[in-house]
């Protein structure tokens, strides 16, 4: 019989955020945030992937889980308890990516425990929200494929169907690494981006969001973080982890745009700013349904094209 989805209900303000990827310094910065605003462990969303590229994942996971009552189940999760050879995160075969993850992967297998690894298999692959008479699923990729890249620029019949599968009236997911919120077809596609890694967008800084329920929609803040990267990158070259993970840390560019579409390379190094977003479900199909029949994706944020600066590099603190 399949695992029941969880389902969380949630009338006070929600923080969401993915890929704390074994970077202890900026998983303690955001639920340092979680506290300054108040926001309780019951309140908490992880979207995965606690592990990964940085230098503590035991100690990152023994974080989460005591500070964060929901966390789903993510590709490095599923990789790990089940003792797979790679993490599974979906890169091309040969790609850079693929790789560096090698390495990564290897240190967190030597690191991890069997109490973790226990943790992490029984971690659910979806959870379900319901906010403000909405109701959402919180997954990881894809509703079947966890390891799917999943980005602003993908193709919105992809994210309709997505959504479709959930039965709900929309998504938060996670793996991709990039923070956005879209309207498909008036129903929610939403991203809090990574805490672990910068957004490739030229700055240190990690990504989260806060979602508030109002009268007639849920209100989304796109929040940045600073964090302590100089450690964080620091310790992973003390670990013998690759040099551009690190560098990657400092600099806020990834070391590869492998799994990127053509549009978010293109966006590499333009910084993101902190911004909201007002969905409502009502409104957006009043919108679309005046186009065509096939979905139609409003980006709600960030808004606007960004232009590239390839060669901005930020001090080190």
């Amino acid at each position: 019989m399949p695992r029941p989805v969880p389902l969380l209900c949630v009338a006070d303000p929600l923080m969401v955020f993915g890929g704390p990827y074994s970077n202890l310094e900026a998983t303690r910065a955001v639920l340092g945030e979680a506290a300054r605003l108040e926001i309780p462990a019951d309140r908490i969303i992880c979207t995965g992937d606690v592990v990964a590229y940085g230098a503590d994942p035991a100690a990152t996971v023994e974080l989460v889980r005591g500070a964060v009552r929901d966390v789903v189940m993510g590709n490095c999760e599923q990789s790990i308890a089940a003792g797979s050879a790679d993490c599974g995160c979906g890169f091309p075969v040969g790609s850079t990516c693929e790789r560096l993850s090698a390495a990564w992967f290897a240190h967190a297998t030597r690191e991890l425990n069997a109490d973790a690894r226990a943790w992490m298999a029984d971690l659910p692959q979806r959870i379900d929200i319901e906010m403000g008479g909405y109701r959402l699923a919180v997954i990881h990729g894809g509703v079947d494929i966890m390891n799917r890249f999943i980005f602003a620029s993908t193709v919105t019949a992809v994210k309709f169907e997505e959504i479709r599968k959930t039965a709900l009236d929309g998504v938060i997911a996670g793996h991709c690494g990039l923070p956005f919120t879209q309207a498909i077809n008036g129903q929610l596609w939403h991203n809090a981006g990574a805490i672990g890694t910068p957004a490739n967008d030229g700055t240190p800084r990690v990504w989260f969001s806060r979602l508030r329920a109002e009268a007639d929609g849920i209100a989304i803040e796109h929040r940045a973080l600073d964090y302590d990267f100089v450690t964080a990158a620091a310790k992973m070259r003390r670990a013998g982890l690759p040099q551009e993970y690190a560098a990657c840390l400092e600099t806020g560019l990834w070391p590869s745009c492998d799994v990127l579409p053509l549009k978010e390379i293109h966006e590499r190094g333009a910084a993101l700013e902190p911004g909201s977003a007002f969905w409502s479900r009502s409104s957006q199909l009043e919108g679309a349904s005046r186009r065509k029949r096939s979905p139609v994706c409003i980006q709600l944020w960030p808004r606007g094209d960004r232009d590239p600066v390839p060669d901005r590099h930020w001090a080190r603190r």
